[in-house]
């Protein structure tokens, strides 16, 4: 686990213009400096990023909002003082302080306070913003762990932060409120349910958005395996189908058909809490990928609370693709 001393180091690589992998309640992030366009660079560099896709802008507390921002909704201000620190992410009008690097070339910029002792005292540490995406290459499946972000990006990373598993373990919400009404851009760690009972009114998850936002790519959150998705009274009968087809199948096994006989390479019995499945999604994929699984068959969850964030990332992972 990151000790004070760490903390220290990694401000010091930040200030330098290095990058730092650091955790957050979500996933590991892959930090820069949010003020300096070649460290900002670096990251889409390193991640394979494309340029367009923007990035969220980490800061220590509420307090600081107005110094990264153009300005402040009351909507924002509201949500903000009930979500955060926490798993929330607001789209609000870019201030001068971020470089469009960090933007995707927009006037918009997206910005959190992560909900994780060794985030905030990076943070805190550092005195400024910092831009971090998840710590992995684009479009494969999020890091949850110090080791996750190790076995995939190595000494492309400066500094990685140790601290622990995340718990959330679904990237944030990302609410749209630079319109008359706020819109969920991306589900996340914080549920539609959540959020209507603070604002007191039905908020939107459009299925498009002229705003980009992070995650949103067709095929995204992908492990090396195909990713197929079928209604869940039918996920034993297509595992079985692919294995006979000669596909190395790994099956996402809901509650309701634990005891069902599988024929597959491996199997995860998925737990019944969404918390726990949502904690465990992406260490679920990345476990069929070491098991050399070449097919994962899943089906996707009731889409309220965080089913709705997670039937959002199976989908990506699933993409475009087929298998037969």
């Amino acid at each position: 686990m990151a000790t004070a001393s760490d903390i220290e180091k990694a401000a010091e690589v930040l200030r330098a213009g290095g990058l730092v992998a650091l955790p957050t309640e979500t996933v590991y992030g892959l930090g820069a400096n949010a003020e300096d366009p070649a460290a900002v660079t670096r990251i889409f560099q390193v991640k394979g990023r494309p340029p367009s896709h923007p990035l969220i802008v980490h800061i220590s507390g509420a307090e600081h909002l107005d110094d990264w921002v153009e300005e402040v909704p009351a909507t924002a201000r509201l949500l903000a003082e009930d979500f955060w620190p926490g798993p929330l992410t607001l789209v609000l009008r870019r201030g001068r302080r971020v470089p469009l690097e960090a933007t995707g070339g927009l006037e918009t910029v997206a910005v959190r306070v992560p909900d994780h002792p060794v985030a905030l005292a990076l943070l805190s540490a550092f005195g400024g913003g910092v831009t971090a995406p998840s710590a992995n290459r684009f479009g494969s499946v999020s890091p949850t762990t110090a080791d996750h972000v190790r076995a995939e990006l190595g000494d492309a990373v400066d500094f990685v932060l140790d601290g622990g598993p995340c718990g959330v373990g679904v990237e944030s919400t990302i609410v749209d409120v630079t319109g008359e009404t706020p819109s969920i851009l991306r589900p996340g760690g914080v549920t539609r349910e959540n959020l209507e009972a603070v604002l007191g009114c039905p908020i939107e998850v459009p299925s498009t958005s002229h705003v980009r936002v992070p995650g949103q790519h067709p095929s995204h959150y992908a492990p090396r395996a195909r990713v197929v998705l079928v209604e869940p009274e039918k996920v034993v009968a297509e595992a079985g189908h692919a294995q006979e087809l000669g596909h190395q199948v790994g099956v996402f096994l809901p509650p309701a058909f634990a005891d069902a006989p599988v024929k597959a390479h491996a199997v995860v019995a998925l737990p019944e809490s969404m918390d726990a499945y949502a904690r465990g999604l992406y260490g679920f994929l990345r476990e069929l990928d070491q098991q050399g699984c070449d097919l994962i068959v899943a089906s996707l969850p009731a889409e309220k609370g965080l089913g709705l964030a997670i039937a959002n990332r199976l989908r990506r992972a699933a993409g475009p693709r087929s298998y037969e």
